[in-house]
């Protein structure tokens, strides 16, 4: 009996004990199971993490760098609408001090004229702000605008000056002092002025960025570029500037296709904007008394800057919508 009972209770205590191995066993196996999944699943994370983190800081350097543009063509453009660049566009060799003399001198005499024909000080002054700070302004903006683009259509003929200088030989630098010497004015002053910085040391980037602001055109925006590029891989010049040459006529044929086709536009907005000051002029001359409240009764006086508003939103709709730029 007791040798019965021994034998079973060492049976019982070898199943429990096996049972209790492959139970551990498997819950083991199960947490290392679970282990390796979580390690699988992490690995996966991270992998997914590292390859989005180059996505990431490749947007990011894409948004940053196209921040930077925006900022560079922003400064750029501001500094080409200042008062200096503007006379240097035009080619006028006043400076700045000697501008606002004269915008001063035109206020005061303007001022002087509409009292001497018997108007209110109000009127007189709201004039002369117009006359000192707009007058000036306008007419140095006609005359860069007008050297602008007389220097954009003569600048193919330069670029095929360098194309046959290189093709016969000449080093660009030959073919850029042929061009100031040889090409009209405004031409002739800029590449001018771009030899003169080379030679001192100048690099060439910085000589045409100079240039850039004196005549800031997409044309010599494109001419920098070609010679950049040139400079940092090589490759055919004359072939690269040649090619730029046709780029710069077909633009030109296209600038003066838009403008013959928006011809009757143009002059559309132009009738209708000088119609009511030539109207109104005219009945001044034809008969004066009539047009005379306007100008001395204050609710005349508050008629005319409601129609001068009115006036000068309607003039710059127009120009905006006939104003094609290419």
């Amino acid at each position: 009996m007791l040798l019965t009972l021994l034998i079973a209770v060492l049976g019982f205590i070898a199943i429990a004990g096996v049972g209790f191995a492959l139970a551990g066993g498997s819950g083991s196996a199960d947490a290392k199971t679970m282990k390796r999944a979580q390690a699988i699943v992490g690995g996966g994370e991270a992998a997914r993490d590292a390859r989005r983190r180059p996505a990431a800081a490749q947007d990011q350097r894409r948004k940053q760098i196209l921040k930077t543009l925006r900022d560079q063509d922003r400064q750029q453009k501001k500094a080409t609408l200042s008062i200096s660049a503007r006379l240097q566009q035009a080619g006028l060799g006043i400076s700045v001090r000697t501008f606002w003399v004269i915008s001063a001198t035109v206020g005061l005499v303007t001022f002087g004229l509409v009292i001497a024909l018997g108007q209110s000080p109000l009127i007189a002054l709201g004039l002369a702000f117009a006359g000192g700070l707009g007058l000036p302004r306008w007419v140095v903006g006609f005359i860069a605008n007008r050297r602008i683009k007389k220097f954009t259509s003569d600048f193919p003929d330069a670029m095929d000056i360098i194309v046959r200088g290189i093709r016969s030989g000449l080093p660009v630098h030959d073919s850029l002092r042929v061009i100031a010497q040889e090409s009209p004015e405004p031409l002739a002053s800029q590449f001018h002025r771009l030899v003169e910085s080379i030679s001192m040391g100048v690099s060439v980037d910085q000589a045409l960025e100079k240039m850039h602001e004196n005549m800031p055109t997409s044309e010599v925006r494109f001419f920098a570029i070609v010679l950049a590029i040139q400079q940092k891989t090589g490759g055919n010049l004359a072939e690269a500037l040649s090619n730029l040459s046709t780029v710069i006529r077909a633009r030109k044929l296209m600038r003066e296709k838009v403008k013959a086709l928006s011809g009757e536009a143009v002059a559309s907005a132009v009738i209708i904007g000088s119609l009511p000051p030539a109207v109104a002029g005219l009945i001044s001359m034809t008969a004066p008394d009539y047009m005379k409240p306007l100008f001395t009764d204050p609710r005349g006086h508050m008629m005319l800057m409601v129609g001068a508003f009115w006036m000068t939103l309607g003039i710059v709709s127009m120009r905006k919508m006939i104003n094609f730029k290419m």
